[in-house]
């Protein structure tokens, strides 16, 4: 056994000089930030203790600061051997204020309301509560920690690579002489996702000592990171282009927009580009553009892969709801499984910064008189239904404008449902939609247009919708709905459900009345759903049930999704929260098809995919042939239409940039592949893979061409995929991009890359080019 031991202490002039060279390493990070002057680094990089609350027991002062490379931030820790934690500032989701987690709201006073704060991570960490000595420090951590993590999120591709670099060749001088001995240069390699032979590495050490001292310092440093960065793809593109005494001129690069891009561009276009993107003055001025410049307009939006039009709201938003893809979420109160994990408040507050628009809420009778959410006959946590409702109240719209539907799941007494209906109303306001728009009986739909910032519930209703505007009418029977008709819970819990609640559920009319466009039906077929449902009345199905209707019955799930709502929700049987692939329901037509959002999986990658354009607004409109009553569309048998526009996509997969590792061991590195798969109707979905780079992630390049068909544009996604090669067991997952093939953009395109739970790999990305043509 190894005896640990303490680091010897320094002498009070070695701690000077650590201290000084402390302090450049800080200048410089605070310089590669752009961050020079800003008080609120200034704050973070002095740091401050906090009081650190896990329950209301446990509440313990710790420090807190940003280290030198002004991306992590550092925790002393009071524990003998202890190592001090960190954490990076890109694994921070948000930063709020006041006493919103449920954490900090359980185990403090409100009067501490203004001290307290919480950092909300990224993935499934947890969060982290603190509060501060007073209102004034607590206001200055909230601001500064935002003012930097919007600082990073808004680098530039240079200046993110150029920080990396630098912190990485940091760590990988032991020393901290400022030097690069081979072993030391080995190690960098291996930090940065590079394994080579001793024998390229010390032709490349030979190549950049030029001094001939054993060492790279100063400039042979800077030699060394331009060998490393140089891109020689982009050295035979530019080239080509570069007809003006080897830089680009504005008429260049029109031509390389026109010609590679294909892009309507025109030279003031050109102007812009050169103007907003070109790093040299002097270039500048002469309205040239350097390769430097060059390289920087393919990172921003209009170099990337996404039509930079799409990012926008850029669909017609006044269809009636019914012709739009939803984003849907189930189970929305779980952290994790449903068997026994964590219900939440801030699964809410997740799923609907992410865009989704429709929110699951189980409730059941809780103790004094409080209704709570969980997974009923679980062990899954419980939360209150009143804290459920401020969280959806304070995130509904951080996001997008657009109407959030809460799917009520009601097993509430008639006595917790008034409860339930009096704590929307209080705390929704004129938020909640408690009647129909206009002052007649609609007909259909209204928009998500006349919608927006409104919440619309999703529930049993006591009557028609017509009985809004006749005399007033009691309910149809004694305010009771059969069992039968509770399509919506999972059929392992049918016959438990029915032996502890009885055949019949009482409805309480205050919380009927508040369903209006959403009421909840069983489904007796399509032909029953166009005979004798309203517009408003929906179903939701069950998964092995709407896929079976959409793979035998698909025109007709079209037709009853023309005029009516449909939901779909994962089977029960799904005890680990996993999803289904729903690209089979939206080519039916099917709007609301509810994902486990706290499941990073390939379909809500899927599902993200879908739901990245339009403005991130969580709606997107159906074609106008799958808004059609008319319409002959069938994806499985595919016959000739309007939605049939045979297109063939040419894809070469060029290169990838700054992959990180998947094993963070210094010997492990990525032998990186590229899946490029088509998600659509039957005859699109295709699946191409590139051979595998061995001991490359940070720059290894293909060169590979791929030629895909694809039948109904409209309803296709693209997601390109890297893996990390392993040959005994499956390849492990590094990034993906999903995309509809619609808003693909022509030309050299970067392809940014998210993680497991859809979030920005910071630097990371595939390089490749795309041609789409009429087949």
């Amino acid at each position: 056994m190894q005896c640990i031991q303490r680091q010897p202490k320094r002498t009070k002039s070695e701690e000077l000089l650590h201290n000084e060279k402390s302090k450049k390493v800080t200048r410089l990070n605070v310089k590669l930030l752009g961050m020079e002057g800003n008080t609120d680094l200034q704050f973070l990089l002095v740091g401050g203790d906090l009081l650190k609350v896990r329950s209301s027991s446990w509440k313990k002062t710790r420090f807190y600061k940003l280290q030198e490379d002004c991306q992590t931030m550092w925790r002393e820790s009071k524990k003998t051997f202890k190592s001090n934690q960190t954490f990076s500032i890109k694994d921070i989701s948000a930063v709020r204020a006041g006493r919103q987690s449920e954490g900090l709201r359980k185990n403090t006073e409100e009067q501490v309301e203004g001290r307290c704060f919480s950092i909300i991570f990224k993935g499934r960490r947890k969060n982290l509560d603190l509060m501060a000595s007073s209102e004034e420090e607590a206001k200055q951590w909230v601001t500064s920690l935002g003012k930097i993590m919007s600082n990073m999120e808004n680098l530039n591709s240079q200046q993110k690579i150029e920080h990396w670099i630098f912190n990485c060749l940091r760590k990988a001088d032991k020393n901290s002489d400022d030097k690069l001995s081979r072993k030391e240069l080995k190690d960098f390699l291996h930090q940065i996702n590079i394994e080579v032979d001793d024998e390229y590495a010390e032709k490349l050490f030979l190549e950049c000592d030029k001094s001939k001292c054993g060492h790279l310092a100063g400039d042979e440093i800077e030699h060394f990171y331009s060998l490393l960065t140089h891109r020689l793809e982009i050295d035979t593109i530019y080239g080509e282009y570069a007809k003006t005494t080897g830089f680009m001129s504005a008429e260049n690069l029109l031509e390389f927009l026109i010609k590679e891009q294909r892009e309507e561009a025109t030279l003031a276009d050109a102007h812009r580009l050169i103007n907003k993107y070109e790093l040299d003055d002097k270039a500048k001025e002469k309205q040239l553009m350097t390769q430097d410049g060059f390289l920087m307009y393919l990172h921003m939006p209009e170099g990337l892969v996404l039509n930079p039009t799409h990012k926008a709201v850029h669909q017609d938003m006044s269809q009636p709801l019914n012709h739009y893809f939803i984003s849907s979420s189930h189970n929305t109160y779980l952290m994790e499984d449903q068997l026994k994990g964590p219900s939440s408040t801030e699964a809410y507050a997740r799923a609907l910064i992410k865009g989704c628009r429709c929110v699951e809420l189980d409730c059941w009778d809780g103790s004094d008189g409080e209704p709570v959410i969980y997974h009923g006959y679980t062990l899954t946590s419980k939360i209150l239904f009143k804290d459920t409702i401020k969280a959806i109240k304070e995130y509904a719209f951080k996001t997008s404008d657009y109407p959030v539907i809460l799917s009520l799941e009601n097993h509430c007494s008639v006595e917790q449902q008034r409860v339930m209906a009096q704590h929307m109303s209080s705390i929704l306001g004129s938020a909640l939609l408690t009647s129909p728009l206009g002052d007649r009986m609609p007909t259909d739909f209204p928009s998500p247009e006349e919608l927006k910032g409104r919440v619309l519930v999703k529930g049993k209703r006591l009557t028609k919708l017509e009985a809004c505007f006749g005399p007033e009418e009691t309910a149809g029977d004694d305010g009771s709905f059969t069992e039968e008709e509770e399509d919506d819970k999972e059929e392992e819990e049918e016959e438990e459900k029915k032996a502890k609640e009885g055949k019949k559920l009482k409805l309480a009319k205050e919380l009927s009345d508040m369903v209006i466009y959403c009421k909840s039906v069983h489904f007796n077929g399509f032909q029953d759903a166009k005979d004798n449902l309203g517009f408003y009345e929906m179903s939701s199905f069950k998964e092995r049930k709407a896929m079976a209707l959409a793979e035998e019955s698909a025109n007709s799930y079209i037709h009853h999704n023309v005029d009516k709502l449909s939901r779909i929700y994962p089977a029960g049987s799904r005890t680990d929260s996993s999803n289904y692939n729903p690209v089979p329901l939206w080519n039916a037509g099917c709007q609301i098809v509810s994902l486990n959002f706290q499941t990073p999986c390939n379909d809500m990658d899927v599902n993200q995919g879908r739901f990245l354009t339009n403005g991130k607004t969580g709606y997107v409109l159906k074609p106008a042939y799958m808004r059609d009553r008319g319409s002959e569309f069938d994806p499985i048998t595919l016959t000739t239409g309007p939605w049939l526009q045979h297109k063939m996509l040419h894809l070469m997969i060029i290169s990838a940039q700054q992959l990180p590792k998947v094993n963070q061991k210094k010997t492990s590195i990525v032998d990186a592949l590229v899946k490029v798969e088509i998600h659509g109707v039957p005859a699109d979905t295709a699946e191409k893979e590139t051979p595998y780079i061995g001991n490359n992630g940070f720059n290894p390049m293909w060169n590979e061409n791929f030629q895909f068909d694809v039948y109904v544009p409209e309803l296709a996604l693209v997601r390109f995929v890297v893996e990390d090669h392993d040959s005994v067991t499956d390849n492990d997952f590094v990034g993906q991009f999903t995309i509809p093939f619609t808003s693909l953009q022509m030309g050299y395109r970067h392809v940014p890359l998210l993680n497991k739970e859809g979030d920005p790999l910071p630097s990371a990305g595939l390089f490749v080019h795309i041609m789409i043509m009429d087949a």
